[in-house]
C-alpha cells in the first residue's frame, strides 16, 4: 500500500499515539558462532540492532533556490533535535535508529554529508544536527532521482547497524531528467525490501526555466515511492517546510502511518508519466 498525505492531514499527536507498523525486517548482522559464546553473540546483536536504517536523500539541484536549501537543511536539523522526534525514537523496541544524509543532483553527483550515525537520544541527535548545519550549502545541475536511489541502496550494506526496517527518504522539487528511469531504480530497491518515501517540494509555480511540473505529488506517488506503508508528504507552502520535514521523520522513526490515509494509490497507469522529466529535457535541448 502506498499513500499520499498533505501536511495538514498528518498530525504529530497521531503519529506518536499509534498506527500500523510499516516496513519489513532487514538482514541481520553476520556472526561467528564457532568463535563467540552465545551470550556475547546475543549482546553484540542487540547492540547493533536499530529500529530503522534511514537514508535522507536531499535534492540540491539548481531548481532549488538558496533560501529553500537553507530552510531544508535547518528543517532536518531542527526535526532531529525536536522533543517530538526524541519521543518517537523511544517508541521503538530498541529506542535508536541509524541515519545517513546525502545530497544529490545529476546521476553522477551525490555527496554524503553525514555518514552512518547512531541516534539514540539528545546528545547523538544534537551531534547529527550540528554536522548537517556546518556543511556549506551547494547547488548542482540536473535532477536524477534514479541516481539518488541507486547510490543509496549499497549504503545499507556499509551500515554497521542492522535495522528492523530500511527506508530511503527522497526529497526534491522536480521529476527525474537524468540517468536511468526512476521506476527501474525504485523497483530494484523494492526487490531488496527497502521502503521509499517522498517529500515533493511544490512551493513555487511551475517554471519553464527550472523544469518544474504540475502535480509533482502525483509523480512522486506513482513513480518514486514504494514498499509497505510508503507515503508522500507534499510541501506547498514555504512556511510549512520545516513542519513537513518533522512530521515525515516522526512517521519514519516510529514506523507508523495515519489510520486514515488521504488517498489509496492505484498500482496501474500513473497519473503523470514517469518519463515526463526526460521528455521535457529532450524537447528543450534534444538530448
Amino acid at each position: 500500500m502506498r499513500m499520499l498525505f498533505s501536511i495538514g492531514a498528518v498530525l504529530v499527536a497521531g503519529v506518536l499515539a499509534g498506527g500500523d507498523v510499516a516496513g519489513i525486517a532487514a538482514p541481520g548482522p553476520k556472526f561467528e558462532p564457532a568463535r563467540d559464546p552465545p551470550q556475547r553473540l546475543a549482546a553484540d546483536r542487540d547492540a547493533q540492532t536499530v529500529d530503522v536504517e534511514l537514508i535522507l536523500a536531499v535534492d540540491v539541484s539548481y531548481s532549488m533556490d538558496m533560501d529553500e536549501l537553507a530552510i531544508q537543511r535547518e528543517g532536518y536539523a531542527q526535526a532531529i533535535q525536536s522533543k517530538e522526534f526524541l519521543q518517537a525514537l523511544k517508541l521503538g523496541p530498541n529506542g535508536r535508529i541509524a541515519v545517513t544524509y546525502f545530497e544529490w543532483a545529476a546521476s553522477s553527483d551525490q555527496k554524503i554529508i553525514i555518514p552512518w550515525r547512531l541516534v539514540d537520544g539528545p546528545e547523538t541527535a544534537d551531534a547529527v544536527a550540528a554536522e548537517i548545519l556546518k556543511t556549506p550549502i551547494r547547488r548542482a545541475s540536473r535532477t536524477s532521482i534514479s541516481g539518488a536511489i541507486t547510490f543509496a541502496m549499497p549504503l545499507f550494506d556499509e551500515d554497521p547497524y542492522r535495522g528492523l526496517r530500511r527506508v530511503i527518504d527522497i526529497s526534491g522539487d522536480g521529476p527525474n531528467n537524468n540517468g536511468g528511469p526512476v521506476t527501474a531504480a525504485r523497483d530494484a530497491a523494492l526487490e531488496k525490501g527497502i521502503v521509499i518515501n517522498g517529500l515533493p517540494i511544490m512551493v513555487k509555480e511551475p517554471s519553464y526555466s527550472t523544469m518544474d511540473i504540475d502535480n509533482l505529488d502525483y509523480y512522486y506517488e506513482d513513480c518514486v515511492i514504494g514498499g509497505p506503508g510508503s507515503f508522500v508528504i507534499t510541501i506547498k507552502d514555504r512556511d510549512k517546510f520545516k513542519e513537513a520535514i518533522r512530521t515525515k521523520l516522526l512517521m519514519e522513526v516510529a514506523g507508523r502511518v495515519p489510520e486514515r490515509p488521504v488517498r489509496r494509490v492505484a498500482d496501474k497507469e500513473p497519473r503523470v508519466s514517469c518519463l515526463i522529466g526526460e521528455k521535457i529535457w529532450s524537447d528543450r535541448w534534444g538530448r
